[in-house]
């Protein structure tokens, strides 16, 4: 009997395109594998099993399923994205419980592509943190359980490196994609403005937050990144090599050292670019000593933003202290100043480099815990300490990716960090790919070869 959990979405939905096998037993697998193995990952808020298999059931009948590109493919959507029937939460008791009466057009292009939607995932309250826990749930990472699966896409994150579904949908406002794909060894793109329909609410964190994929595989993530953004084929390749590739080891923000095993990923991958052909050397972006003032002003402004309504008793303390502060830096923020002159002075860099290299963490991602019970400068202590590489490409709006390259100790997944020119989703692919031919990497964790 053919196993469908683990299998690519390619490959599921090719097979449910020829007939090879219903979508129904395909969703019903992995269905399965929630059931049997969430319990230890905590990667879902609500698991929709009847809906799903209804829906499947439905698929089968369409009268286009040989042309759809996501045919009976599971998925697992970020919960601050509407589902047609469901409660969107955010991570939150302040948010209402009330049934979405529309899909977001993220989740309707899904949808129409053949994906089924199996569930939504937990996220920190309001998308806040790059640890995932608080009264909806605790997303472990499937790699190391002790430990978190980042944030805030962290439920979809830990649901796809599980084997639970093939791809998930996330976002990413100060790196809440390549965060946790960093974590669980999977690999991410945040597209640039206009890629992917946004639409997350009041502002979406003054254009910063962008939707996209969570998968394995690069292919994966071209063709899901393709149905995102409505074109009808993957995103293009954009040449075998020449690239112009800095690659940098520097922290963005001053006093926070990138560890050994990352500096080392970020080394070797380097080097499989070289001998791929691409011109490699070591540069580092001028990165202005105030990027840490202005990112933590654009993340506290966008969460002020958000929680906007809401009854501040419901949320948690390090919520309320973030939000507040974030009131009082909102006027400063809405202005666009602080972004535009980021993007001022990193653009001479990216005319004399096509890409950015960099790990794509500092260090290995916290200890899973109670973090929301915690205070909020020991939250934003932690979060920096080890994601300093992502707010950058927020702020300026260029695509960035991460991608799986090598180990920790631990033998968890280690990550690197692509970052292009606006437009360059396509070649950031394309050298995604490069390095996963020459380096290729453990598709899931062995949750159940351990027991």
């Amino acid at each position: 009997m053919t196993s469908w959990a683990g299998r690519t979405a390619v490959d599921i939905a090719a097979a449910v395109r020829d007939r090879r096998v219903a979508p129904r037993e395909v969703v019903a697998e992995h269905l399965a594998r929630i059931e049997r193995l969430d319990g230890r990952i905590g990667a879902f808020r609500l698991v929709r099993a009847e809906a799903a298999l209804a829906e499947a059931d439905e698929l089968a009948g369409r009268s286009d399923l040989a042309g759809l590109p996501l045919a009976g493919v599971p998925v697992a959507v970020k919960d601050n994205l509407a589902v047609r029937g469901e409660s969107t939460r955010v991570g939150s008791a302040a948010t209402p419980d009330t049934p979405a009466a529309r899909d977001h057009e993220t989740v309707a292009r899904l949808r129409a592509a053949g994906a089924v939607v199996v569930g939504l995932t937990n996220v920190p309250e309001l998308c806040v943190f790059g640890t995932t826990e608080g009264v909806h749930g605790t997303a472990r990472n499937p790699w190391d359980p002790a430990r978190t699966a980042g944030g805030s896409s962290g439920g979809s994150a830990a649901a796809v490196a599980a084997g639970m579904v093939p791809v998930a949908l996330g976002n990413d406002g100060m790196g809440s994609l390549r965060i946790p794909a960093a974590n669980c060894g999977l690999v991410t793109i945040k597209p640039g403005p206009g890629v992917v329909p946004a639409d997350m609410g009041d502002g979406g964190w003054f254009g910063m937050s962008e939707n996209g994929p969570l998968a394995t595989t690069v292919e994966d993530a071209r063709l899901m990144l393709a149905v995102l953004a409505g074109t009808e084929e993957p995103a293009g390749r954009a040449g075998a090599g020449g690239r112009r590739i800095a690659v940098s080891l520097r922290s963005p923000l001053a006093g926070v050292p990138v560890s050994r095993p990352y500096a080392t990923a970020a080394r070797e991958a380097a080097e499989a670019l070289m001998r791929a052909g691409h011109q490699v050397r070591r540069a580092d972006p001028p990165y202005p000593v105030s990027l840490g003032v202005t990112a933590l002003a654009h993340w506290t402004a966008g969460t002020a933003v958000d929680a906007r309504g809401l009854d501040p008793r419901l949320l948690a303390r390090r919520t309320r202290v973030h939000a507040a502060l974030g009131r009082r830096l909102e006027r400063r923020v809405r202005d666009g100043s602080g972004q535009e002159g980021l993007r001022r002075r990193l653009e001479p860099f990216f005319d004399a480099h096509d890409v950015l290299l960099t790990p794509a963490l500092a260090r290995r991602s916290p200890r899973s815990g109670p973090w929301h019970e915690r205070g909020w400068l020991r939250n934003v202590v932690a979060n920096s300490a080890y994601s300093p590489l992502t707010p950058p490409w927020n702020l300026t709006g260029w695509p960035a990716m991460s991608v799986p390259f090598g180990t920790l100790p631990s033998g968890a997944p280690c990550a690197v960090q692509l970052v292009g020119r606006p437009g360059s989703e396509a070649g950031l692919l394309d050298l995604a790919g490069q390095l996963e031919r020459r380096h290729p990497w453990r598709r899931t964790a062995p949750l159940e070869e351990r027991g």
